[in-house]
């Protein structure tokens, strides 16, 4: 009976965690495909625009990202308080990448310390929901400017004033296939000095029966197939492919656990378990 109330995808899964007991499939940046012409998969996002009609309802499939986007700006002050100088009071630019429907973004370009706020989505349908939603606010505009590409889309910087202080990814690495080549398309457009922060989910028992069979299968807290827990990253393989490989500094990592009826709270080392935000700093 219990069996039946797992999706096809959870089912694989489990059966992928069976066979593989104790260790884990592998390492997420181990093998680097050959170059592809775009992170974006055509699945992923065709499930996110049938989700576009109720990103902004507080109740709706987005609520968890609702009660999350306080904590990744308490994340962000946090980061640029341990470097060794303090940022910008003022015209701090910020790339979001995968911005789905503006939550993130909105509120980042309402800071006053930010001059500006570049979101993209490789989804039309959530974009325009998006835009909707910030015509509401007249004071978002000449501050917010969103853009329907990906990463790949966008022309490269030529110089430090047109990198960005932050590049968020929030909720958006396990949802690329190949993430170390994503990474690498990103890094870029980040400047000296410069941070890029994300939140995303480690690859474990604990968050495959949390994220897939409670979330998704039981719960519905989450529609089902939001998440593969396949493409789960574990926050050292994110410090491995940083500090060997792109030779940044200042690894920040917190763990945070979803309460129901509470929401949202850090929590000493379950970045080993499920959910964590992670950011990293750019060299001078």
């Amino acid at each position: 009976m219990a069996m039946s109330l797992l999706s096809p995808t959870s089912l694989r899964n489990l059966t992928l965690l069976l066979r593989t007991a104790p260790r884990f499939v592998r390492n997420q940046f181990q093998v680097r495909p050959q170059s592809t012409t775009s992170s974006v998969n055509p699945t992923e996002v065709s499930h996110f625009n049938a989700l576009a009609s109720t990103w902004w309802d507080p109740h709706g499939s987005s609520r968890l990202l609702h009660l999350m986007n306080p904590l990744r700006h308490d994340f962000i002050q946090g980061c640029h308080a341990s470097q060794p100088l303090p940022p910008p009071t003022s015209g701090l630019r910020y790339l979001d990448i995968g911005c789905g429907g503006g939550i993130f973004a909105e509120s980042a370009a309402r800071i006053p310390s930010v001059g500006n706020v570049t979101a993209i989505d490789p989804s039309p349908e959530v974009l325009a929901v998006a835009k909707g939603h910030a015509r509401r606010d007249p004071a978002l505009h000449g501050k917010l400017t969103y853009l329907n590409t990906s990463v790949e889309g966008l022309p490269r910087p030529k110089s430090a004033m047109e990198q960005y202080d932050v590049l968020s990814l929030f909720e958006v690495i396990e949802h690329i296939t190949h993430p170390s080549e994503f990474l690498d398309t990103c890094a870029p457009f980040v400047k000296p000095g410069g941070w890029v922060i994300m939140s995303t989910i480690a690859r474990t028992w604990m968050s495959w029966l949390t994220t897939k069979v409670v979330a998704e299968d039981i719960v519905g807290i989450v529609p089902r197939g939001t998440h593969d827990w396949e493409k789960y990253i574990n926050e050292e393989e994110l410090r491995g492919y940083f500090l060997k490989e792109r030779g940044w500094n200042s690894p920040r990592v917190i763990g945070v656990i979803y309460v129901p009826g509470v929401g949202w709270r850090e929590v000493k080392g379950s970045e080993k378990v499920g959910n964590y935000f992670f950011g990293i700093r750019r060299d001078e």
